[in-house]
């Protein structure tokens, strides 16, 4: 059972789906707008464990919601778009949502979505040795911390496993797809963009000039890969 925050404006689609939930055996609360939602996010309900937001939203749009989430938490977000838009899929994860649902939805795909990405984020694999040092990053196995020069960073449980990844392949080329079953744990053909608007976030924390990446590059027609600094 996961305690879920769904965040819809539709009152109709929103019972409907949290009884959907419910009869899944999940634990659904509803907030009709964004600034309910950070109300109770960051105030007066108890602890979530995933997220169900809508991108659009009156007032504060569900990407706005999404990055003042993650100004504060790591709890995985899944977004919830009535289209399956490029522009609004890209952004949604740029702001630092962890998958994305076009509606309407079975409410059974969302149970699978849902089971995923609170998966991976519980089980994230410790690398082999307890600290490793990639430039001026160590990556401490056993606190599961990142710091860079010093300063802890703020990676979600995505961010985190993306990471882990390339440092224990150093040097090769790890295609997208590859990433979204090792990362994602998706067993299927999914969309890479998910993969793209994470290294990017990663690339945002991680390198010093993250429009010049010297960590993670980008290999043409085939995936990314870690340099480490000589």
């Amino acid at each position: 059972m996961a305690r879920v925050l769904l965040i819809e404006d539709d009152e109709a689609l929103a019972e409907a789906l949290s009884l959907a939930l419910r009869g899944l055996g999940h634990d659904v609360r509803h907030a009709g707008t964004g600034e309910q939602a950070l109300g109770m996010l960051f105030g007066e309900v108890a602890e979530v464990d995933v997220v169900l937001l809508d991108v659009m939203l009156a007032g504060i749009d569900g990407f706005e919601v999404c990055r003042r989430i993650r100004g504060k938490s790591m709890v995985p977000v899944i977004l919830l778009t009535a289209r399956g838009d490029a522009v609004d899929i890209v952004a949604g994860l740029e702001c630092g949502a962890d998958d994305y649902v076009v509606k309407p939805t079975e409410p059974r795909v969302l149970d699978a979505r849902m089971k995923a990405i609170l998966r991976r984020s519980a089980l994230i694999p410790p690398p082999s040795d307890p600290v490793l040092r990639i430039g001026d990053l160590n990556i401490n196995g056993e606190a599961m911390t990142v710091t860079r020069a010093g300063v802890e960073l703020n990676l979600t449980a995505t961010e985190l496993r993306l990471l882990l990844e390339f440092a224990a392949h150093p040097g090769q080329v790890l295609s997208r797809q590859v990433l979204l079953k090792r990362v994602w744990d998706y067993g299927y053909v999914g969309d890479t963009r998910i993969v793209d608007a994470a290294v990017a976030r990663l690339r945002a924390k991680v390198e010093p000039d993250p429009a010049r990446p010297a960590l993670l590059r980008t290999v043409r027609g085939m995936g990314y890969r870690l340099v480490k600094p000589g």
